[in-house]
């Protein structure tokens, strides 16, 4: 049995400080906790598996028990035989698999008379008895996004079994106060091969879900009718549900578009009320592409272009325009949010940050130095980086182009669905590329310098203002808002580079501003703001022939008070932190060292990790 398991300097911290969270200890001693969250927990809240259609296409053979199992640090065997397992288990995971086509797959493997009756049928059923699963599984997933497959694919006789399944498994796995699996699924909506699907996150145990279906874009294309469902479902069952847009990066412009999917008319109150009620997260990095900002709308930020992905849609049907950009990535969508609030008092676009995997394998979790890739067919092996993802006559993106990302990290008081949910709903979240690095936000009104070094600059933080995802509201004239951001390295990681304000607002005029400040960063002593308030690179230690780096850069904590020197009490704004570490090996790297090859010079070898925070609104 082969292991792949990654090389990485494994530096673990010598001191842990209120920033440093473990999972919750079944017994407490001493005073009781805070009735605020002083608990961290990393999870995905985005993986599939052989129940989705596409995944078992690409070969995927492993189930939700499997990909639960890794989860939580159990070894598991994946599509090319490598004995997989994660370095550390998660804290939860939502597994997600495509509700068109539940189960689909393995009827279609079978050849049921009823799918080999068609012709598609009959010629998909024969391309995977001959093992050419790439060509069955591009055909399938251009055949779905363009609405022409030829079978009725939301029936219970298809959904059923695929649903019962999912809901089994989570209840199995479901372990309060240690791990979570929640219940949810994917909606997967692509009008016209564009992508603005939804993750739908249950609350609620299986006696709940169990009640009704997953709603299906073959159904409706309309997220408005994904909400109208949702809402069903919460009357029907008393539970509670949330979604979370996918990565826009696909979706060509719809995924923040500001007009309605179906009707093309202009947002209304109603419109921006119900998506702001059903939709508080969104997902800023995955393995198809980092999506908090782009380089042609933020040209001043030398750190937007990261991971960019952006091509085409779903199905690479139709060519990306620059006039696109605007409507799909976290920045941009969040200074679009703050129009709507000032014409409706609502902020359709307020929401928190979540990173996630949207693994087609069964394996969440990625990992630079232990990256098991997209789908199947792009697990390790000596050939993968060459192999292209997507080939079409718009473009080709080539395999060495996904991202070992992401996760998501949950301030929460307890691992348990309804403790994560409520902190899901209330946007006490951030994403990251992979790291497990801490961080901490809270923005007021008083905070002053030195609170960042108190032991109790926590409990502080939720006395004097408002954590990540918060609002704060319009004090004395003349006032600027102040923020306490505290972050500390994965033990298990890099040292790290830097954190920046990003602030976005609306002048009075109407016009969108954004502007990234460098607030704290490492190595000070010798590393100077230049005029424009630029800090230089924090350097490189990165060997790329061993895949290894050196922390002798960068710092393990960074910590401070900062105030908006740029603040107008009469505009709209957010604010979110972006934390980076110092470069380290990319999975590329690991893999020419694993596999003895050397790739292309267009190939990058490092990266620099990072992470968001949710953002914190200043409503007037």
């Amino acid at each position: 049995m082969r292991t792949f398991v990654g090389t990485a300097l494994l530096s673990i911290m010598t001191s842990i400080s209120l920033l440093a969270t473990a999972h919750a200890a079944e017994k407490r001693y001493g005073p009781p906790p805070p009735d605020h969250p002083v608990h961290l927990y990393f999870g995905d809240p985005h993986v599939h598996t052989r129940i989705s259609l596409d995944a078992a296409a690409w070969g995927n053979r492993l189930g939700p028990d499997e990909a639960y199992r890794f989860a939580r640090g159990e070894e598991v065997t994946s599509f090319k035989g490598w004995t997989a397992k994660l370095r550390r288990p998660l804290d939860f995971l939502v597994i997600a698999d495509h509700t068109d086509g539940y189960g689909f797959f393995q009827q279609l493997e079978a050849g049921v008379p009823f799918v080999v009756a068609k012709p598609e049928g009959r010629r998909w059923h024969e391309l995977i008895k001959e093992g050419d699963l790439r060509t069955a599984s591009d055909e399938i997933i251009k055949s779905f996004s363009q609405g022409t497959l030829p079978w009725d694919i939301t029936s219970r006789e298809v959904l059923g079994p695929g649903w019962e399944e999912t809901i089994a498994a989570a209840e199995r796995h479901n372990d309060p106060g240690h791990f979570t699996a929640f219940i949810g699924y994917e909606w997967t909506s692509l009008p016209n091969g564009n992508n603005v699907h939804r993750v739908v996150v249950y609350r609620d145990d299986g006696d709940k879900a169990k009640q009704t279906l997953p709603f299906t874009s073959t159904e409706s294309q309309d997220p408005e009718d994904l909400w109208k469902a949702l809402e069903a479902y919460e009357k029907k069952t008393g539970g509670k549900a949330l979604a979370i847009p996918h990565n826009g990066n696909w979706s060509n412009g719809l995924m923040f578009a500001e007009t309605t999917q179906t009707t093309k008319k202009s947002l209304d109150e109603s419109y921006v009320t119900t998506r702001k009620r059903w939709e508080p997260l969104y997902e800023t990095t995955q393995i198809k592409g980092d999506g908090e900002a782009h380089p042609f709308l933020s040209p001043d930020d030398e750190f937007a272009d990261y991971e960019t992905w952006d091509i085409g849609n779903l199905d690479y049907s139709q060519a990306k325009t620059k006039d696109m950009l605007p409507h799909e990535y976290a920045r941009s969508g969040l200074k679009l949010g703050l129009k709507y609030q000032e014409k409706f008092g609502v902020n359709p676009f307020q929401f928190g940050l979540v990173g996630a995997g949207d693994s087609h394998t069964s394996l969440p979790g990625q990992e630079e130095s232990n990256y098991f890739g997209k789908h199947s067919s792009s697990e390790p092996d000596a050939d993968r980086w060459k192999t292209p993802f997507r080939v079409s006559k718009i473009g080709t993106t080539q395999g060495w182009q996904e991202v070992a990302s992401g996760l998501t990290g949950i301030w929460a008081t307890a691992n348990t669905r309804a403790a994560l949910w409520d902190a899901m709903m209330r946007r006490e979240t951030y994403a990251t590329t992979g790291t497990r690095m801490t961080i901490r936000v809270f923005g007021g009104w008083n905070f002053e310098p030195g609170d960042e070094d108190r032991s109790d600059f926590v409990q502080v933080g939720y006395e004097k203002g408002v954590p990540m995802g918060g609002e704060l509201h319009r004090e004395e004239e003349g006032r600027s808002p102040t923020f306490i951001v505290a972050a500390m390295r994965d033990p298990m990681g890099a040292n790290l580079d830097r954190a920046q304000m990003v602030k976005g607002w609306r002048d009075r005029a109407g016009d969108l501003h954004e502007k990234v400040y460098d607030i704290v960063w490492s190595d000070a002593e010798t590393r100077k703001q230049d005029v424009r308030g630029k800090v230089p690179p924090v350097g490189n230690t990165v060997n790329v022939a061993e895949a290894t780096w050196t922390n002798s850069i960068g710092d393990a904590q960074l910590a401070t008070v900062w105030q908006d020197p740029d603040f107008s009490s009469t505009e709209q704004a957010f604010y979110y932190v972006r934390v980076l570490e110092i470069p380290t090996p990319r999975w590329t790297a690991y893999d020419a060292k694993q596999f003895s090859v050397t790739m292309g010079k267009e190939v990058p070898m490092t990266t620099q990790e990072r992470a968001y925070t949710s953002p914190i609104w200043y409503v007037p």
